[in-house]
């Protein structure tokens, strides 16, 4: 599997990011390639989603959230540069198969680092019961893109509270906090051997799945570039799907 890597290295929008992996999928004439990502504040909702029932869009305001929507189905996802998000492509459109896939990759990862993950049937991944990855998939062009944030860490505040739907759930369950539903990675990483933050688990991530890079050009940036303002315009992000 390729690693697919840019030729300079910045944040960007997330909305980029989401265009690279289109972009790599319909242009790459690569089997199976793998990038990860991260963002300042985002949050980012799934296709069939309304914005305004899963977003809290005046808190994102004033905090400075952006607020982008995906192609891939699935829940509202908060990121920031404290977690980790993956982007897979590969060929065929058998989203079982591409799932699985992933699913057992993350896993091969984890269980390399000397955590006891575990796999769900909604294709999240967890360390003892508390969730730690959620991934989303979709295709084109022949191709599977399957996408996932890993929560290494991240700002709880802004996670509880930029998303509309995770203080209801919350309240319905009678859960305090939504720290008692998730974990992040970065508490089970303690050894000395093993990864200390993002940029050495990134690394790991890359030396156990990756045999190989492929850099993408200063053209290819361009056109990822021109793809994002699909991702960009209002008539998308607040886009209705019946």
């Amino acid at each position: 599997m390729k690693y697919i890597s840019l030729p300079e290295e910045k944040v960007r929008r997330l909305s980029f990011y989401l265009a690279m992996e289109e972009y790599v999928a319909c242009h790459l004439d690569e089997p199976d390639c793998l990038f990860m990502w991260q963002v300042e504040p985002s949050v980012i909702f799934g296709r069939n989603q309304v914005l305004e029932n899963e977003v809290n869009l005046d808190y994102c305001k004033a905090n400075g959230i952006k607020v982008y929507r995906r192609k891939s189905g699935g829940g509202c996802v908060y990121a920031d540069m404290d977690n980790l998000m993956w982007s897979f492509v590969t060929s065929g459109e058998n989203v079982g198969f591409a799932f699985n896939r992933f699913v057992n990759m993350v896993l091969l990862v984890l269980r390399k680092l000397g955590i006891a993950a575990t796999g769900t049937s909604h294709n999240d991944i967890m360390i003892g019961e508390k969730k730690v990855c959620g991934t989303a998939c979709y295709h084109v062009s022949g191709r599977s893109i399957v996408h996932s944030t890993m929560l290494y860490d991240t700002n709880m505040d802004h996670m509880l509270h930029a998303i509309t739907p995770a203080q209801e759930k919350l309240e319905k369950k009678g859960i305090q906090s939504v720290r008692q539903r998730i974990t992040l990675l970065k508490d089970y990483l303690k050894e000395d051997h093993q990864p200390k933050s993002t940029e050495e688990l990134k690394a790991f991530i890359r030396e156990t799945l990756c045999d190989g890079e492929y850099v993408l050009t200063q053209a290819d940036v361009a056109e990822i570039e021109h793809l994002e303002q699909t991702y960009l315009k209002e008539e998308f992000i607040n886009l209705i799907q019946q």
